[in-house]
């Protein structure tokens, strides 16, 4: 049975439409595995669509220090109906922080250690100025979450 990986990336710009761009690109390439990949923004994220997930990867901006907006909407919206749904849900996280990432990495590790999700891996803050690398790591992150749930690690 074929896995699916949902992608939840907030795209407010050319360059975070590259990084939600990378990681589908990432998460369906072949060598990742048989993987189902879908790709929404956190406004239309609905409680379901992470309880029919086998794996997540949100990716968010940091704005003012926090995540986005439209992250943080979507967690209002739908962070009761996951409690005790989704426990141990593989999840990965990118972030795209003009400054230093800290404190919506330490806001969204908070979120998923209360939801008992699993970090796939350490989650990656792409900050500072833009840099072309930028989609390639999301890209590497993607497929390697996409090739761990194909082989059964997540």
């Amino acid at each position: 049975m074929t896995k699916t990986l949902l992608i939840i990336a907030h795209t407010p710009s050319p360059n975070t439409v590259s990084l939600g761009d990378a990681a589908k690109a990432g998460a369906s390439d072949p060598a990742a595995g048989d993987i189902t990949v879908r790709c929404l923004s956190p406004f239309d994220v609905q409680p379901h669509d992470l309880q029919n997930a086998d794996a997540v990867i949100i990716g968010t901006t940091e704005n003012i220090g926090y995540m986005a907006g439209a992250t943080k909407d979507m967690f209002d919206r739908c962070y009761n109906a996951w409690l005790g749904k989704t426990e141990g849900l593989p999840i990965a996280l990118y972030i795209r922080a003009g400054l230093d990432g800290t404190a919506t990495k330490r806001a969204l590790t908070s979120i998923c250690g209360a939801q008992k999700w699993r970090l796939m891996a350490e989650p990656l803050i792409l900050h500072g100025a833009w840099h072309q690398d930028y989609p390639d790591q999301v890209k590497e992150l993607a497929m390697g979450c996409a090739a761990g749930l194909d082989a059964g690690i997540f």
